[in-house]
């Protein structure tokens, strides 16, 4: 009841104070901004952008006086994280809840992870996943609660004792509860040393019935045999890679899977959290050690991945307990391990949403994209903390947070 209070108590004061539009704007808005970069790599000064039922429909440079005139910040499209875990939270006792709850709740505790994360300037998030996902997706696509548009897998693959067969009716499974992706896991936690735990051929039927339905296959695979793997079954995406080594790192590139290293939030977000998550399941003090030690590759990691020709990589944070809303962590640490802030932005916004096969609908400043914008204070292709300090966000057609009049 508390949190069911707490996400209509955020409605009402969004509301009130004018952050949160009205169901719809009833007429064409034009937003200005000194500076827009578009996602793709272009940018453009004094910069007008046209929304008209909550689709872009002009970009051109500024003439004259706009709705939303955002002066002194950066305008962007909406930002895109895609790993999170939109449900996972702490409970009244500040500990991390991993038992079973009622679905009402858990959807309550991810409507307050989703509004957070939107503050952030996410406009879309992957959660991969539970079933009560679901829901959650459902209200935010209706517009009733503020958050990012949401996409999830409903569950995962990761019984290792599966055969093929039974790995391709789990894959049918999740297709028929509307997954918008599968989720697999190629390899055990990096707590528990990240060994491959799925076989080739399972790996083959898990991806190959993936495509077969035609959903995306994001795969978690620590050991750079598990990754090997994931690439010879041409599965979408590899998440983590803890333990990368070049020939995986090539291997991906050679097959065109994307990569997703996740190095800017979630092991951090775990050690500044350790006595939320200490003692429950795998979280012991062995398997915090193996993340501080797994910290410590990622620099090397992240470095050989940068240097791989033609290696895809994406934005995603694997964001659980604790992390909501500090999404941006992770590009921020991306450039200062050596990634070029251009390239940092576009793998949030356009490559994020190519990656996701939404390229046509949203991740860039174009006519005929969804509004989905943002806009921060400074620039960040000089300072990429700039994209921590969020002053705009719209979603389609609703305006959500304007600190600017």
């Amino acid at each position: 009841m508390l949190h069911r209070l707490a996400i209509v108590a955020v409605v009402l004061a969004l509301s009130a104070a004018g952050g949160l539009a009205p169901s719809a704007q009833s007429r064409a808005v034009t937003l200005r901004a000194p500076l827009l970069l578009d996602g793709r790599g272009g940018s453009r000064s004094e910069a007008t952008v046209t929304v008209d039922g909550g689709t872009i429909v002009a970009v051109g440079t500024a003439t004259g006086g706009a709705t939303y005139d955002l002066v002194g910040l950066t305008l962007l499209p909406g930002f895109i994280d895609t790993h999170v875990h939109i449900g996972w939270h702490f409970d009244a006792n500040g500990r991390y809840h991993s038992g079973p709850e009622p679905a009402d709740q858990a959807a309550l505790y991810g409507a307050e992870n989703a509004y957070v994360t939107l503050m952030a300037g996410f406009t879309t998030v992957q959660s991969v996943g539970a079933a009560s996902d679901k829901p959650l997706r459902e209200a935010l696509a209706r517009g009733v609660i503020p958050g990012p548009r949401l996409l999830s897998s409903l569950g995962q693959i990761a019984n290792p004792t599966l055969t093929p067969d039974e790995i391709r009716g789990e894959v049918r499974k999740f297709k028929a509860a509307g997954a918008d992706l599968v989720k697999i896991f190629a390899s055990a936690s990096i707590r528990d040393g990240g060994v491959p735990t799925l076989s080739q051929a399972q790996l083959d039927a898990a991806c190959g019935e993936a495509t077969a339905q035609g959903l995306r296959s994001m795969v978690h695979a620590h050991a750079p045999e598990a990754m090997m793997r994931a690439a010879r079954a041409k599965c979408t995406v590899v998440e983590h890679g803890g333990l990368a080594d070049a020939d995986a790192l090539k291997m991906l590139a050679d097959a065109g899977v994307w990569f997703d290293p996740n190095i800017g939030l979630v092991t951090q977000n775990y050690l500044e959290n350790k006595a939320r998550f200490l003692g429950i399941g795998n979280y012991s003090e062995e398997g915090f050690a193996s993340m501080e030690k797994a910290l410590g590759f990622k620099d090397a990691m992240f470095s050989a991945a940068l240097k791989t020709p033609n290696l895809k990589m994406v934005m995603g944070t694997d964001a659980v307990a604790g992390a909501h809303g500090q999404n941006m962590r992770e590009i921020v640490e991306r450039v200062k391990s050596g990634q070029a802030p251009a390239e940092a932005i576009k793998s949030l916004t356009s490559l994020a949403a190519e990656s996701m096969r939404l390229q046509g609908e949203i991740g860039a400043i174009a006519p005929g994209l969804q509004a989905d914008l943002v806009a921060v204070e400074g620039d960040p292709l000089t300072d990429i903390t700039a994209l921590q300090r969020v002053r705009f966000v719209m979603r389609g057609d609703k305006v959500y947070l304007n600190t600017r009049r």
